[in-house]
């Protein structure tokens, strides 16, 4: 419940919060429900996950006058609340492991996702396992993820001009 409660902190514009989580342990029906909806590559491993998260976003919110009407930040507000969910996870020795790799009407069903609602991505979290459990082709993928040098993503001032 703590990863929880860290993603309902998380910030979100104009205070809408429009993140939804559905989460089960493992051993229970509706782990069993969201994990039978990954790839099979990612079920490999999050099947010994001690919990899985579905993530979704409420694709709307009301404006002045109470009508529903588009929220164009929902999938951005999602990801803070994932990234709070995820460092709080980093910071009680755990692993959050957000995954896209889904079958999204399979999602849908296990976890009765609300119309006007968009599935975002599943959480698997708990500790981390051993690698030597993985199978061979997945142990060389575990390690950090490279990422880009400052100059290809950050700017100062406007991007720029295309080549």
């Amino acid at each position: 419940m703590t990863l929880v409660e860290a993603a309902r902190w998380a910030p979100s514009a104009a205070n809408r919060q429009p993140w939804r989580l559905v989460w089960a342990l493992r051993g229970e029906a509706g782990f069993a429900a969201i994990a039978a909806a990954l790839n099979p590559t990612n079920r490999i491993w999050a099947d010994k996950a001690a919990v899985l998260i579905a993530l979704a976003s409420k694709d709307t919110s009301p404006d002045a006058g109470g009508s529903e009407v588009a929220n164009h930040w929902s999938a951005f507000d999602t990801g803070a609340a994932w990234a709070s969910l995820a460092l709080q996870a980093e910071a009680m020795g755990l692993a959050a492991h957000a995954m896209g790799g889904f079958d999204p009407a399979a999602l849908a069903a296990a976890v009765g996702l609300p119309d006007g609602h968009t599935l975002r991505a599943v959480v698997a979290a708990g500790h981390r396992g051993a690698t030597a459990d993985l199978p061979e082709a997945l142990r060389a993928r575990e390690v950090p993820s490279p990422r880009r040098p400052l100059a290809e993503i950050a700017f100062r001032g406007r991007f720029p001009a295309a080549r």
